[in-house]
């Protein structure tokens, strides 16, 4: 039986918790969180959230490393995350070459359809935020909430569109899903998601004290 999480959420990883790279992210010593993203991690998960990464790998596929550099790669990001207080239950990744033709490297919706299996979660209650416009374009097509970063492959955007959803991005991003909602960072993504669901918490009243 699936492990069912009531808060889960999706996050893609080069370039969303850590430096992307112009080749790849190869090694551990060439992972490197970005700033402010690990801490954010750990309050989604003081306000409930389960995290978990979907992520393209296709080095592996190319034969640029191996699994045992990518295991490596994650036991730094795990330790690194515990520090701070934050914790990724697990990592979907794809390790295809394009020309392999799968069904799970992003922007096709494979990875996201096993993490809702997994977890027995509806994709429609699962967000998915990420700075890669194939990250959006798979969650979106997976049905999942869709949230663009502005950072990494997005950072150019920074500075030029308003945020919000469907904020410009019609012109300066005509391939982003109509309906994404666009953050600075993964910072600010925490912050609107824990800042949404407390607006959405009824308050309860005070207590009422009979006198007499």
């Amino acid at each position: 039986m699936p492990e069912r999480l009531q808060k889960l959420l999706i996050l893609d990883r080069d370039g969303t918790l850590n430096r992307s790279r112009d080749d790849y992210v190869a090694s551990p010593d060439e992972w490197e969180a970005l700033p402010g993203a690990l801490e954010a991690v750990a309050r989604l998960n003081q306000g409930g959230w389960h995290v978990v990464l979907a992520t393209n790998q296709s080095g592996i596929g190319r034969g640029l490393f191996d699994m045992a550099s990518l295991n490596a790669i994650h036991t730094k990001m795990h330790r690194q995350l515990a520090a701070v207080g934050g914790r990724v239950d697990a990592v979907f990744f794809c390790p295809h070459a394009p020309e392999d033709g799968c069904a799970c490297r992003k922007p096709a919706p494979g990875l996201f359809h096993q993490i809702a299996e997994r977890f027995g979660v509806p994709l429609s209650s699962l967000p998915a935020a990420g700075n890669a416009l194939r990250h959006v374009q798979a969650a979106a097509a997976a049905g999942c909430p869709a949230h663009l970063l502005l950072t990494g492959q997005s950072e150019h955007l920074r500075g030029r569109v308003g945020l919000g959803a469907d904020a410009d991005l019609a012109v300066l991003a005509p391939d982003l899903p109509r309906g994404t909602r666009v953050h600075d960072d993964l910072d600010a993504f925490a912050d609107w998601l824990l800042a949404q669901e407390a607006a959405e918490t009824p308050t309860l009243p005070a207590a009422q004290v009979a006198t007499s």
